[in-house]
C-alpha cells in the first residue's frame, strides 16, 4: 500500500505574507507587540488615576489653578496655555514623522533627513517643556498650610484671589534647625525646611484681617470652599506644617495622590519621549551616512515612526485625563 505524503507548497503565502504574517516584517510585528503591551501598561496607570480621582473628587486639585505658568510671563496667569502649546508641538512632530516615512518610501534621502530633524527638534522641545513644568510644579507659587488632620488650607483675599505666603507671613525671631541624620534619633531626617514657620504664617494672618482661608474641598460649581474670618482663624489654629510646592509626600495644590500620579504618569511618558528622541537621533545619523540608501529600504524609519506615533497618541490621553477632565 503506497503512502501518500502531503507537503506544503513553499510558494504558498501564510496569511498572505509568506514568512511575514499579515504582510508585516518581523521588525514591524515586534514593534506592534511592544506597542500593544505598552498601551496596556498606560491604560492601567490611567485607570488607577481615574479611580483615585473619583474617590477623592472633593479634594482633587483644579487643573486651571495648577498649570498656569508660561515662559517669560512671570506673574501672569495663563491656565493651560503652555500645556496646549506642548501638545501642539508633539502632535506636529508626529506629522513630520509621517512625512519622513513617506519620503523614505520614495527613496528621497534629503527629505527624510529634513523631516527626521524636525521630529527630533519637536521631541526635544517637548521634553524640555515637561522638565520646566515639573520645576514649577515642584517649586509651587503660593504655598499652603497642612493641618494636624491632614487637610490643606490655602489663603485668599476678600475677592477670592489667591495670596502667597510671602505676601503676608511675618518674620519672627525664632531659630529653626533642619532635622538631619547626624542630629536626630534613629538616624531620622526631614526635607528642606520651608521658607516660613507655622508661627510666622499664623502671626502674618492675624496681622492681615482682610485675608481668608479656603479649604481644598471643591463645591458643585467647581470652586474651592472659602471660610469666614472666624472659621479661618479656628482652622489655622490647627496648623501643623507649611507646604510649598509639591512632592511625593505633600502637595500645596490639593490631594497628595494628584502629585504622585502626576510625577509617575507624566514622568513615565516623558521617559518614552526621551527614548524616542534618542532612537530618532540614531536613525537620523544612519540616514545621513546612507545606511538605508544602501539597503534600498527605509523600513527602520517606519518602525521608529510607529513608536513615535504611539507616544503621541498616549499623550493625547494623558493630556485629556490630567488637564481637561
Amino acid at each position: 500500500m503506497e503512502a501518500t505524503v502531503t507537503t506544503a507548497n513553499s510558494e504558498e503565502k501564510t496569511w498572505g505574507g509568506g514568512n511575514e504574517p499579515m504582510g508585516a516584517s518581523y521588525g514591524k510585528l515586534m514593534m506592534w507587540f511592544f506597542i500593544v503591551s505598552d498601551a496596556l501598561t498606560f491604560s492601567g496607570f490611567l485607570a488607577a488615576y481615574g479611580f483615585s480621582r473619583f474617590k477623592f473628587i472633593e479634594t482633587w486639585p483644579l487643573a486651571d489653578e495648577v498649570f498656569t505658568h508660561f515662559p517669560f510671563m512671570h506673574g501672569v496667569s495663563a491656565p493651560m496655555y503652555y500645556v496646549a502649546l506642548m501638545t501642539f508641538i508633539l502632535i506636529f512632530s508626529s506629522v513630520t514623522m509621517v512625512l519622513a516615512v513617506d519620503a523614505g518610501h520614495q527613496m528621497k534621502k534629503n527629505k527624510v533627513v529634513l523631516y527626521m530633524f524636525l521630529t527630533i527638534i519637536g521631541g526635544l522641545i517637548f521634553v524640555g517643556s515637561q522638565a520646566w513644568e515639573w520645576k514649577n510644579f515642584i517649586k509651587g507659587e503660593y504655598g499652603a498650610i497642612e493641618t494636624k488632620g491632614g487637610s490643606l488650607l490655602q489663603f485668599v483675599d476678600k475677592d477670592g484671589k489667591r495670596v502667597a505666603l510671602a505676601d503676608f507671613a511675618a518674620t519672627l525671631p525664632e531659630e529653626r534647625e533642619q532635622l538631619t541624620r547626624n542630629k536626630a534619633k534613629w538616624f531620622m531626617s526631614e526635607p528642606t525646611l520651608p521658607s516660613y514657620s507655622v508661627a510666622e504664617v499664623q502671626a502674618g494672618f492675624k496681622a492681615h484681617p482682610e485675608l481668608l482661608i479656603r479649604t481644598e474641598v471643591v463645591t458643585a460649581e467647581k470652586q474651592k470652599t472659602i471660610l469666614s474670618r472666624a472659621e479661618s482663624e479656628a482652622r489655622l489654629s490647627q496648623a501643623h506644617y507649611v507646604v510649598e510646592g509639591a512632592n511625593l509626600v505633600r502637595n500645596e495644590y490639593g490631594s497628595k495622590l494628584f502629585a504622585d500620579f502626576f510625577f509617575f504618569i507624566t514622568g513615565f511618558h516623558g521617559f518614552h519621549v526621551f527614548s524616542g528622541v534618542v532612537i530618532n537621533i540614531i536613525i537620523f545619523f544612519n540616514v545621513l551616512i546612507g545606511t538605508y540608501e544602501k539597503r534600498k529600504s527605509y523600513e527602520m524609519v517606519e518602525k521608529v515612526g510607529l513608536y513615535w506615533h504611539f507616544v503621541d497618541l498616549v499623550w493625547v490621553f494623558v493630556f485629556t485625563v490630567f488637564y481637561l477632565v
